[in-house]
């Protein structure tokens, strides 16, 4: 399709170009008659003027067409390799430099327009200078300027707000929008990758521990995608899983899902890690996760993460050290003697002396406590065996 569009557009090129030629052919035989360059009044002669010139100037307009076609593909081609580089983002801010550099110079150059002569070549060249100048300083204010534009968007969210916090909602409807806008007031919440195929975090937001807007990146739908279209089976199965998760986190109406069209091109950055970082950085949003990984390094970033295996393990039964427990030892452990068992929860259990009692149930003393972000793990001592 691209193809025949572009032959349409060459041949368009080409019967424009050959017009206007003939038309400017015209005309020249014309001042040439009547200036009466041209000798020779007869009609043939005439005709043959008129002839000479416009199929001259139509085939001249002709050869033009074909190098103005080339010239069009060879600065569309370049363009296109630039913006390949280019956000969105760097775009929309230099066309608004470009707007703004182009009104303050033809306001400049309005004393200047009654100028005999020069008037007009100083208005272009004001134009060019301050239109390039435009685009240059707010490229390079980039950020300062979204930055900018964000906090004029929160402040005008906040005085709606504060506007109508002293009104009671009349309607189910005007109670929503209230919600949303009150909601605004709270930090959203940026889904990673990770807290998707979990799954666990549905649970979560159906009994309601999860409040605020939810934020889902397109270059964590992207990643999840690529999760999902994998060879192995197992992956392509988790992939599959989390979609099923955001279908249902998108049904609940305690909760507001957005996806948030950036992808990592727009950020600058390659990875989705260092993306989400960012992100949270930029709307001042927490991450939600369970990659031990992320969770260390946005906390070296000052990034507030909610790790919801550090939910889980905080919500699992409080044992110390001194209390006993049944545990079934099912394997043995790193070092010698060591056995290891596991609590219905899934937590780990290390028991010294218990590598000859594999497949039993037996009494532990618990000597001590490992909590870390990836689990909690537990020490303990072989008591006695207990029978099934």
């Amino acid at each position: 399709m691209a193809e025949g569009f572009g032959k349409i557009l060459k041949a368009g090129t080409r019967v424009l170009f050959s017009l206007l030629g003939g038309v400017a052919g015209y005309q020249v035989a014309q001042i040439i008659l009547r200036q009466g360059w041209w000798k020779g009044g007869s009609m043939s002669h005439i005709i043959a003027i008129n002839l000479l010139f416009i199929g001259a100037l139509s085939l001249t307009g002709f050869i033009l067409s074909i190098y103005f076609v080339k010239g069009l593909v060879f600065i569309g081609t370049f363009s296109e390799r630039q913006l390949q580089t280019t956000s969105w983002h760097d775009l929309s801010v230099s066309v608004i430099g470009l707007i703004v550099g182009l009104l303050v110079a033809n306001l400049i150059a309005l004393p200047f327009s009654g100028l005999p002569a020069v008037g007009s070549y100083i208005a272009v060249l004001l134009n060019l200078t301050l239109g390039y100048l435009g685009v240059r300083i707010f490229s390079r204010r980039r950020d300062e300027i979204l930055n900018m534009w964000s906090s004029l968007g929160g402040l005008k969210g906040k005085l709606i707000f504060r506007g109508k916090k002293g009104r009671q909602p009349s309607s189910q409807g005007q109670q929503e929008d209230l919600f949303l806008e009150e909601s605004r007031e709270t930090p959203p919440k940026i889904l990673d990758t990770s807290v998707i195929i979990d799954g666990r975090i549905l649970d979560v937001a159906k009994v309601g521990f999860l409040e605020g807007p939810i934020v889902l990146p397109r270059f964590v739908l992207t990643e999840l995608q690529s999760v999902a279209d994998s060879t192995d089976p197992s992956k392509r199965s988790r992939g599959r899983r989390g979609f099923d998760v955001v279908s249902e986190l998108q049904k609940l109406r305690e909760i507001h899902v957005q996806v948030l069209e950036m992808t990592l091109k727009d950020l600058g950055l390659e990875a989705v890690d260092e993306a989400l970082i960012a992100l949270a950085k930029q709307v001042g949003g927490k991450i939600l996760t369970t990659d031990y990984n992320l969770n260390m390094r946005a906390q070296v970033e000052k990034v507030v993460v909610l790790n919801v295996n550090d939910l889980a393990n905080s919500l699992k039964p409080v044992l110390l050290p001194g209390e006993s427990l049944v545990v079934e030892i099912l394997r043995e452990g790193k070092e010698p003697n060591q056995g290891v068992g596991y609590l219905e929860d899934g937590t780990m259990i290390v028991v010294e002396d218990g590598q000859r009692h594999i497949g039993r149930k037996v009494e532990v003393f618990v000597t001590s406590l490992l909590q870390t972000s990836a689990g909690r793990m537990i020490f303990g001592r072989y008591v006695r065996e207990v029978q099934r």
